[in-house]
C-alpha cells in the first residue's frame, strides 16, 4: 500500500522498541531493554474521552510516579466531566439543552476552552467550528451505514453557527447563550488537547520532568525520554497501522493528529467520517486521511490539526499561523 505521494509507509524501525500508546495514531520509541538506564518508564492506561488515555512517567520511584499519574488522570476526568457532549449533566450537555432559551452557567475551565474554540473559529473563517454538534449528531458516523438525506444536513451548510454562541458573566459566573436553535457545542476538536495540557501541569506540580500524555491522537512530550534524548513519536499510517507514516522527535512539545480512519462508515465510493465541513454540513471531502500539528500546547495543536484537515496546504498554513504562530503543520 502506498501513501498519497506514491511512497510506501515506513516499516516500523527495529533500531529501537516501539511501544503502543493507546489505540490511536502514535507509537513511542524507547531504548532496547538492555540499554535502558536505571530510570523506569511507568505507564497507566484508562478509557477516557471516547478513546484511550495513556500516560507514561520516567521516574526512579514507582510510588511517586503512580501518585503523579493519579493526579494527572484526575485532571483529565475533570475536563471530561465538564466538557463532554454525551452527558446531559456536563457544562456542554446543559448548554446544548437550554442555552437557546436562557443563559446557562458553566465552569471557568469550560468558559476558557469555549472562548479559545470560538477564537479559532473566527481566525480560521469557520474552518474550525465548535457549534456543529447538531450536525455531528445527525451524521452519527459510529452507528450510521447510510448518509442522511441532503435536505437534513443542508441546513447547517455555511451558517457560521459559531457566531451565534455568546459568552457573558452573570453574578460572577461564566454563562453561555445561543442565538440560533441549530447551535450545539461540540468541543471534541479542542477539549482533549486542553485535558492533556492540564494533565501535564499536574505532573509538573508533582516534580515530574519526563513524561508522555496521550489521549486519542493528542500527545504532549514532557522533557526528554528515558535515555535523555528527544522523544521519538511514530505516527501510524492510516492505510496500514502496522507501518509508520512518519516520525517526529520532540521535547516539551505537543503533537496532535486528526484523521478520518477511526470513526467513519463507507457508502458507495466515499468515506463519511466524523469531521464535519462547516461549508457543506457533511463530512469534509479530502484525499488526505490525516493532518498533524506540533505546538507549544496540546490545545493549540489539537485545534490546528482539526482546522487544517482537508484544507488546501496554503490555506492550512495561514489558518494555523493566525490561530497560534507557535504551531507548525507537519507534512508527513
Amino acid at each position: 500500500m502506498r501513501n498519497d505521494d506514491g511512497k510506501r509507509p515506513a516499516v516500523l524501525p527495529d533500531r529501537r522498541d516501539f511501544i503502543t500508546m493507546g489505540l490511536g495514531a502514535f507509537l513511542i520509541a524507547t531504548l532496547p531493554r538492555a540499554a535502558r538506564p536505571a530510570r523506569r518508564l511507568i505507564r497507566r492506561s484508562v478509557p477516557m474521552m471516547g478513546s484511550i488515555a495513556e500516560l507514561a512517567v520516567v521516574d526512579r520511584d514507582p510510588r511517586h510516579a503512580h501518585a503523579a499519574l493519579d493526579a494527572a488522570l484526575d485532571e483529565l476526568r475533570r475536563v471530561e466531566r465538564a466538557m463532554t457532549r454525551f452527558d446531559p449533566a456536563s457544562d456542554v450537555g446543559r448548554a446544548n439543552a437550554r442555552a437557546f432559551a436562557e443563559p446557562v452557567a458553566v465552569s471557568e475551565p469550560t468558559a476558557y476552552v469555549l472562548s479559545e474554540a470560538l477564537r479559532w473559529a473566527a481566525v480560521t473563517g469557520g474552518a474550525f467550528d465548535p457549534a456543529l454538534a447538531r450536525a455531528t449528531e445527525l451524521w452519527d458516523v459510529e452507528h450510521r451505514r447510510v448518509p442522511p438525506a441532503p435536505r437534513d444536513y443542508a441546513r447547517f451548510a455555511g451558517r457560521r453557527l459559531y457566531e451565534s454562541v455568546g459568552q457573558d458573566r452573570w453574578r460572577g459566573r461564566a454563562v453561555v447563550r445561543f442565538e440560533d436553535p441549530d447551535v450545539g457545542i461540540d468541543l471534541g476538536g479542542i477539549a482533549k488537547g486542553y485535558g492533556v495540557d492540564r494533565a501535564v501541569e499536574a505532573l509538573r506540580a508533582w516534580g515530574v520532568t519526563s513524561a508522555l500524555v496521550n489521549v486519542g491522537g493528542d500527545l504532549y512530550a514532557l522533557g526528554s525520554s528515558e535515555d535523555g534524548d528527544e522523544w521519538e513519536i511514530g505516527i501510524r499510517s492510516p492505510e496500514d497501522p502496522s507501518r509508520l507514516k512518519g516520525v517526529v522527535r520532540i521535547e516539551d512539545l505537543a503533537v496532535a493528529t486528526s484523521g478520518d480512519y477511526e470513526r467513519f462508515f463507507d457508502y458507495g465510493d466515499r468515506r463519511f467520517h466524523h469531521l464535519i465541513d462547516p461549508g457543506t454540513g457533511a463530512p469534509r471531502l479530502t484525499s488526505r486521511h490525516t493532518s498533524t500539528a506540533l505546538g507549544p500546547t496540546c490545545l493549540a495543536a489539537d485545534a490546528a490539526a482539526t482546522a487544517a484537515f482537508g484544507a488546501a496546504p496554503d490555506a492550512a498554513v495561514r489558518m494555523t499561523a493566525a490561530g497560534d504562530p507557535g504551531v507548525e503543520l507537519v507534512d508527513i
